[in-house]
């Protein structure tokens, strides 16, 4: 707990500091997911890889983003290469995430533990790294991911090699993961996939590690009854040149739909640094996340290795499809974090009419709205991520599966839009510096942008939610989660805050069973206000009980941020709020913003004007 509040006008930029440090909310929130062993080994890793991120990763980056991946596809005699060039930085930015462990913890024991640790510490660690990059969050994630998919399907271990490669600490040994999902013909209608996967004849040997180092093979090579070639086009391939990519396709007499569909392990490189038999055209021009190369491959005869069993393809990239959905909530949070970090330090820094820009109430209101904003993704994307991790933990674990199919989704929805604006606003607050790119906040703002767009639209979430509601009677799970958390809260300062929260707990059930019965049209017509209302009503809810555990602990910040949030989000004051004399922002912007200490009993309900 901090003793006096953070100067952020020491500070000429949001950079060349500890980002953990910073944002001490990220410890709170990270303490109250992570199992508590975890999170005591934890701590001291997060606040180095804090560190680095700040003080190393964050100048890499803007390096990178006006340096990114060049593809050659032919090289000068005409023959296919299929290389990208990388600018030196992005290798040290690479090496920096793969070797803190973030990818190699979940799955191997640590050097100092006995056990692997959980993805929450993953995810946790990708937040931290999207305070200056989100793109590269992207092939780290997928690598991740990538491994999780090979872990809980290839139940024979045909592919060792490559989760070795994929789950490696020494960055000399990592071979890259990818998702080649997307068709030009199909968008977000997997189904429509047409690439083909037919049988070879000939049993093809294990894959080396990309670069270059053997590797051990399964009794002299993968059994030729899992070797294919992939025929077809792929759309949208982020991280086009990985040696551990995962795609979907059609063996022959399959189903149509995503029934007929097998998930492969198509490698960028062949035994004996082959080239496999595709064709990157081309990267496409992005507004942003530079760092990550995105663009078109054709696959054309290209060697690729059955996933576990056939058929069983679209279910098996779910695991992958959930994880990249709670990375992309928790980038979301990491650009909101720098938003609000960039914003603090800037309007402590500028000085209009006599005063620092902090110290006008406008200002300390928007400031206040950026980290109550900021606090509200937070909580809801570690707690979506703290159910995925006990379901990987324990996949009989129903009540976990419920809660991550529900909260997985509206997370990835909601703090994308949350992540947009709060960058766009940040590019306000620094005027016209916001709007070039010599300053970070432009690049934020461009990242942001295809957050709604990665792993599924807000459309296809809020549809996937209902699925959810309707084939797993996830409201079973859902409703007593928030119950639970209200239960708990037992302070006098919070009595309001629950009792409103509570009358819309109320609502949001009757919602959902008018949703349950209503025909198919109407309810997806309001799928996607369900989703933010289950939003916010389960994160009002974690905000009170994180309040009342904060208070447990001499510290009362929590209750003002659990009110804003409740005030802005779920009450619906006459006249918008403007006749009832609230000035929380301006009474506690040192506590919420810059994290003065506030002790619990110097805070009381506020009572409505006259």
């Amino acid at each position: 707990m901090a003793t006096t509040p953070i100067d952020y006008g020491g500070y000429d930029e949001g950079r060349d500091g500890n980002y953990w440090s910073l944002e001490p909310t990220l410890a709170a929130w990270a303490e109250r997911v992570y199992p508590p062993d975890e999170y005591e080994w934890a701590r001291p890793h997060l606040e180095s890889f804090g560190d680095d991120v700040g003080r190393v990763m964050a100048d890499n980056a803007d390096v990178v983003d006006e340096h990114g991946p060049v593809l050659h596809t032919y090289d000068k005699h005409g023959d296919l290469l299929n290389e990208v060039e990388y600018h030196p930085a992005q290798f040290e930015n690479e090496r920096l995430s793969y070797e803190s462990g973030l990818v190699a913890d979940a799955f191997r024991p640590p050097p100092d533990r006995d056990e692997p640790v959980g993805l929450v510490h993953t995810l946790t660690m990708q937040l931290l790294i999207s305070y200056v990059d989100t793109g590269l969050v992207c092939p780290v994630s997928m690598t991740a991911g990538a491994a999780l998919v090979l872990r809980n399907h290839d139940e024979a271990n045909e592919l060792t090699d490559f989760f070795d490669g994929l789950t490696a600490r020494d960055y000399e040994d990592v071979i890259e993961g990818a998702m080649f999902l997307t068709e030009e013909q199909g968008g977000s209608d997997v189904g429509a996939t047409e690439t083909i996967a037919d049988p070879i004849a000939t049993p093809v040997g294990a894959t080396e590690a990309a670069t270059g180092a053997a590797t051990a093979t399964q009794d002299g090579g993968i059994p030729e009854s899992r070797t294919y070639e992939l025929t077809g086009e792929k759309w949208f391939c982020s991280n086009i040149d990985a040696q551990g990519t995962l795609a979907l396709a059609r063996r022959p007499d399959a189903p149509e739909g995503t029934t007929g569909l097998s998930l492969f392990l198509v490698p960028h490189e062949r035994p004996g640094h082959e080239l496999n038999d595709q064709r990157y055209r081309r990267l496409k021009d992005k507004l942003g996340t530079i760092s990550v190369p995105t663009g078109e491959v054709d696959f054309e005869g290209a060697t690729a290795y059955l996933v576990g069993e056939p058929e069983r393809g679209f279910k098996y990239m779910t695991t992958m499809l959930n994880f990249e959905r709670i990375t992309n909530a928790v980038g979301a949070v990491g650009i909101m974090g720098r938003a609000l970090l960039e914003s603090k330090v800037y309007a402590a820094n500028r000085d209009a009419f006599g005063h620092a820009i902090q110290e006008y109430p406008l200002m300390k209101r928007d400031l206040v709205d950026m980290a109550v904003d900021f606090e509200a993704a937070l909580a809801f994307a570690l707690e979506s991520g703290r159910w995925l991790d006990r379901y990987e933990r324990d996949h009989d674990d129903q009540e976990a599966f419920a809660l991550m199919r529900t909260l997985v989704p509206i997370a990835k929805h909601r703090t994308a839009r949350m992540a947009i604006d709060t960058a766009s606003y940040a590019m306000e607050v620094q005027g016209g510096n916001g709007y070039v790119s010599d300053f970070v906040t432009h690049r934020l703002f461009r990242d942001a942008q295809v957050l709604p767009i990665w792993e599924g639209t807000s459309n296809i979430l809020s549809l996937d939610l209902l699925r959810a509601l309707e084939k797993e009677e996830a409201h079973e799970h859902l409703v007593p989660l928030i119950e639970d958390l209200l239960d708990e809260v037992e302070h006098p300062a919070l009595d309001g805050v629950v009792e409103t929260i509570r009358e819309e707990f109320a609502d949001l059930q009757g919602a959902m069973l008018a949703l349950a019965t209503a025909d198919a049209d109407y309810a997806q017509h309001e799928a996607k206000t369900l989703a933010d209302y289950i939003f916010d009503v389960v994160t009002a809810a974690l905000l009170a009980n994180h309040a009342q555990r904060r208070i447990d602990e001499g510290e009362g910040r929590g209750v003002i941020v659990a009110r804003w949030f409740v005030e802005r989000t779920l009450r619906h004051p006459e006249g918008r709020g403007i006749p009832n004399g609230e000035t929380l922002p301006i009474d506690h912007f040192d506590a919420v913003v810059r994290y003065a200490p506030l002790a619990p009993d110097a805070i009381v309900e506020p009572q409505e004007a006259d």
